[in-house]
């Protein structure tokens, strides 16, 4: 089963709704494509703030515990900013974390290699307008690959910890892949080369992972 499927954790207490699951790896696993210090404040730092402020927002307003953090932001324009903004940041970074991987030459299934195919022409497209929407995001944010509620793979990019789930935006679906362009992912290492760790993070990208979440959003894409 996926770490992501295993991160997004409902606790029936009245403390934490949502919670952390380990990493997969190591915080060194990653390296030399993102360096271990970073890996560590990435983590322990920004995705556990962002889950501490999540829950005390869900505690204050008064939503059902009983929501999923999935179901939380497609209805996101229902709620706060601390809401979006913490909802948006667990859910982002559970997915950041299990789309990487520490091992080597990882690859797409073949099942989704012939979607990208089809809508970019190949694997090297699909990382050039990745790589393009991620580098030209002015501030922070995210560029994503996602898979549309009509089963085709699109592309798009978002500002801050918005995602393509939140029913805030026009361009809607299923993310399955996710590129962290915050400072707080590459300064340490890069500092302001953002398209070194661009070109760099190809090489930790979990297709494997990718694969399998693009799998379930088709077969449950309507």
């Amino acid at each position: 089963m996926l770490f992501f499927a295993l991160a997004v954790v409902v606790m029936n207490t009245a403390f934490a709704q949502f919670s952390q699951a380990p990493l997969p790896y190591d915080y060194k696993a990653l390296e030399p494509s993102i360096d271990a210090r970073t890996m560590e404040i990435h983590y322990s730092k920004h995705h556990a703030g962002y889950v501490s402020n999540l829950n005390k927002a869900i505690q204050e307003e008064g939503i059902s515990q009983t929501l999923s953090i999935e179901d939380v932001l497609a209805n996101v324009s229902k709620y706060s900013s601390a809401i979006r903004n913490n909802g948006g940041g667990h859910y982002n970074h559970t997915l950041f974390w299990n789309i990487l991987t520490p091992k080597k030459n990882t690859k797409p299934s073949d099942e989704l290699a012939r979607a990208i195919a089809e809508t970019f022409g190949g694997t090297e497209q699909l990382k050039e307008q990745l790589n393009k929407l991620a580098a030209t995001r002015f501030g922070s944010g995210w560029a994503w690959l996602y898979v549309t509620p009509e089963k085709k793979l699109a592309v798009t990019s978002t500002a801050n910890q918005d995602n393509p789930l939140m029913d805030i935006g026009m361009q809607r679906g299923t993310p399955i892949l996710g590129i962290d362009v915050w400072e707080h992912a590459y300064y340490l290492k890069y500092q302001n080369r953002r398209g070194d760790y661009l070109a760099a993070i190809w090489d930790v990208i979990n297709w494997e992972a990718v694969s399998e979440l693009y799998g379930k959003a088709i077969r449950a894409a309507k």
